[in-house]
């Protein structure tokens, strides 16, 4: 699944490549991607007119806002210009977006496309269809409609996250450091690569109980997850499957993970090998010398 540094590239990237994008066509190609509103007209219907004016990110999720658009070729000042509601996009496992200039016939794995007046078209494709998407109209609360969105914890990048933070929410927490760190309500984004990443940057066990982490190795975690994440995304994130930018090149962290993916190769820092074991269902990437 794409986690935070892949989210952020594809944000970056829709930022950059739909300057002006107005939606004149919206085709749904799966109806099951479309979670709200529940009827597909109306999603189709609400995002008709809509310039794409900003591209947000809130842990995984994609938040574009959208301004009504009456008369494009008017000179119009966006400031001034009416809201009219927001695209929430969750990539989930295999969705990516991809960018084409002059539309051509789409993939089998097409779900849902965007055109503009000059038949450029933003295309969503998701192999696995678990991807989903909102439009949610200006008087309703994201939060409420999107329970996932509104129980999200601090991003990794904000001054709310910090070893004090942690402290906080782990002092009495029984579960492994790995699982803390995969529960989006406490740190929002990251997911089974980049805790086993930090974990190791931070010469923590990912077996570790939240609660036995001290002070020191809590503000050590904090920089390393932030350092990770960081690294990342100017790597342009992580491609092990199915993830591409909007380019649809492959992220290049991969060929830089220290533990994650590797189990059975040598250790970078000491040599030991890396060792593999599930961690509430997960895949977990570890050296045992390392990581204490």
């Amino acid at each position: 699944m794409p986690e935070l540094p892949e989210v952020e590239t594809v944000r970056r990237g829709l930022e950059q490549k739909l300057n002006n994008f107005i939606i004149k066509k919206v085709e749904v190609c799966r109806d099951s991607t479309v979670a709200f509103p529940p009827n597909k007209e109306e999603f189709i219907n609400g995002l008709l007119n809509s310039l794409i004016y900003k591209w947000d990110r809130r842990g995984k999720y994609l938040i574009a806002q959208l301004q009504e658009v009456h008369n494009e070729n008017a000179q119009f000042s966006l400031e001034n210009s009416q809201i009219k509601g927001f695209l929430v996009v969750h990539l989930r496992m295999t969705g990516y977006f991809k960018f084409i200039e002059n539309s051509t016939h789409p993939c089998k794995h097409t779900r849902i496309r965007f055109f503009d007046n000059n038949n450029n078209e933003l295309r969503y494709i998701d192999v696995r269809s678990f991807g989903q998407m909102w439009w949610i109209n200006r008087d309703l609360s994201l939060n409420k409609i999107i329970k996932g969105l509104g129980s999200l914890g601090p991003e990794p990048f904000s001054k709310d996250f910090d070893a004090n933070y942690l402290k906080k929410v782990i002092s009495k927490r029984t579960k492994s450091i790995k699982a803390i760190l995969l529960d989006q309500t406490i740190v929002a984004g990251i997911g089974n690569i980049y805790a086993d990443e930090s974990l190791y940057s931070a010469g923590i066990s990912p077996f570790r109980e939240a609660r036995t982490i001290k002070k020191n190795e809590l503000i050590k975690l904090k920089e390393s997850i932030v350092t990770v994440l960081k690294k990342s995304i100017g790597s342009g994130g992580t491609t092990f499957s199915d993830f591409r930018d909007l380019e649809g090149e492959n992220g290049n962290f991969g060929l830089q993970t220290n533990v994650y993916r590797r189990n059975g190769k040598e250790c970078r820092k000491c040599g030991n090998l890396i060792e593999r074991q599930k961690i509430t269902g997960r895949s977990t990437h570890w050296c045992p010398k390392c990581q204490k």
